[in-house]
């Protein structure tokens, strides 16, 4: 049966009976300082105590933790007198073996008839399994985030075997690159690559693979090693974007997804003496570069109408040759500059016409100030940039 004291006896406040005793929660009152006045079987068999050893002997607080008892007297305490009740508060009572009980209190003033708190009536709800839940729950977000952690070491791995390690040095040229993930959680589909081709000559390309990850990644592979095995026998850079156009084709029919990118491919012949670089370009479907002439105009190259490579056995492509005399820069880009969001309310795009006004306005003349006007430009669209980007500048110098 339940303990109590004289103040207890009251009708009004007594609980003796089966039901509160044996309640499947702790039942516990105290006097406004603490002191336990009534307290159920329950929490008794809980702590390990006896009721006698409880009962005008012991504070509330005595049986808490010291971190509980802390709590008790700068928060719990004070918020109880203030409002009246308090709910659902985590603490953990200490048994009689010293082992730690996890429990949500909640407690209630009871006024006497004056207004005066005279009691504080507490339930205490086990907390063991919630408490097991929370702890399962912590250790499985540490391991989601080891494992996010692992993923992201593994994509910036695999994103770096689809990138040069650096760009090689092309007598007669100046040459830069930049490349910007816009997720370290999956391997972007962006790609550029610059390599000797035949004797004289580069080959170059820059393009977006639909779709990001591991798909993504496998595709960009395949661009990579079959265009660079057709710029040594393919003289046109057309040619060498059908070739890739059947290699991917072919993928098309053992994959449930269909593998398509669009893309910039050329050859590059520098000639060191007169400072002259004539270019050949081949688009699929990929948005046209810029040209920087050395005496700042600046235009995008006559390339656009070409299709998408991978979808269609004869996809229309568009070539364009012209040359770099000395002073004169050639950019390269994808669609996460001009798709990039100028304001997120209105869904306003960066687009063609603000790409073409900033790089005019920046005047670059050299490779790397052509690619820096560029990431200005992104730096100040900030979370606007949402996809990859992949920045390709070639220079010729005066």
């Amino acid at each position: 049966m339940t303990a109590t004291t004289d103040r207890t006896l009251d009708p009004r406040i007594r609980h003796g009976d089966a039901l509160y005793d044996n309640a499947p929660c702790g039942f516990l009152t105290t006097l406004p300082d603490g002191r336990i006045t009534e307290v159920n079987r329950t929490l008794t068999d809980w702590l390990g105590f006896t009721s006698d050893e409880l009962v005008g002997k012991r504070y509330f607080s005595d049986l808490l933790s010291v971190g509980g008892r802390i709590y008790h007297e700068t928060h719990y305490a004070p918020l109880l007198l203030m409002h009246g009740q308090i709910n659902g508060i985590a603490l953990e009572l200490v048994r009689a073996d010293r082992t730690r009980l996890p429990v949500l209190a909640a407690s209630v003033v009871e006024p006497d008839a004056e207004g005066r708190p005279a009691l504080i009536r507490t339930m205490l709800f086990d907390a063991r399994e919630r408490r097991a839940y929370e702890t399962e729950l912590l250790r499985a977000r540490r391991e989601a985030e080891l494992e996010r952690e692992r993923l992201r070491k593994i994509n910036a791995t695999l994103q770096a075997t689809l990138l040069p390690p650096s760009l090689p040095a092309v007598p007669g040229l100046e040459v830069d690159a930049y490349y910007h993930i816009a997720s370290p959680d999956e391997v972007g589909g962006d790609f550029y690559d610059l390599f000797p081709a035949r004797a004289g000559t580069w080959g170059l390309f820059l393009g977006d693979v639909c779709g990001k990850g591991a798909r993504a990644a496998a595709v960009t592979s395949i661009v990579r090693y079959t265009l660079r095995a057709a710029a040594v026998y393919e003289t046109f850079p057309s040619a060498a974007l059908r070739t890739l156009n059947t290699t991917l084709l072919d993928e098309r029919h053992s994959e449930t997804r269909t593998p398509f990118c669009t893309l910039t491919f050329g050859t590059v012949a520098p000639d060191p003496d007169t400072g002259r670089v004539d270019i050949r370009l081949a688009s699929g479907g990929h948005p046209p570069p810029l040209l920087v002439r050395a005496n700042g105009n600046v235009d995008y190259l006559p390339t656009i109408g070409g299709q998408l490579i991978g979808m269609l056995p004869t996809p229309r492509l568009v070539e364009h040759t012209f040359a770099l005399r000395p002073g004169d820069t050639l950019l390269l880009y994808t669609d996460g500059v001009t798709e990039a969001l100028v304001s997120g309310e209105t869904r306003e795009r960066f687009g063609e016409d603000r790409l073409l006004d900033h790089v005019r306005a920046s005047k670059p003349t050299s490779a790397t100030e052509a690619v820096g006007a560029v990431r200005e430009a992104l730096a100040t669209l900030g979370a606007g940039v949402q996809d990859d980007v992949a920045l390709l500048a070639l220079h010729a110098p005066r």
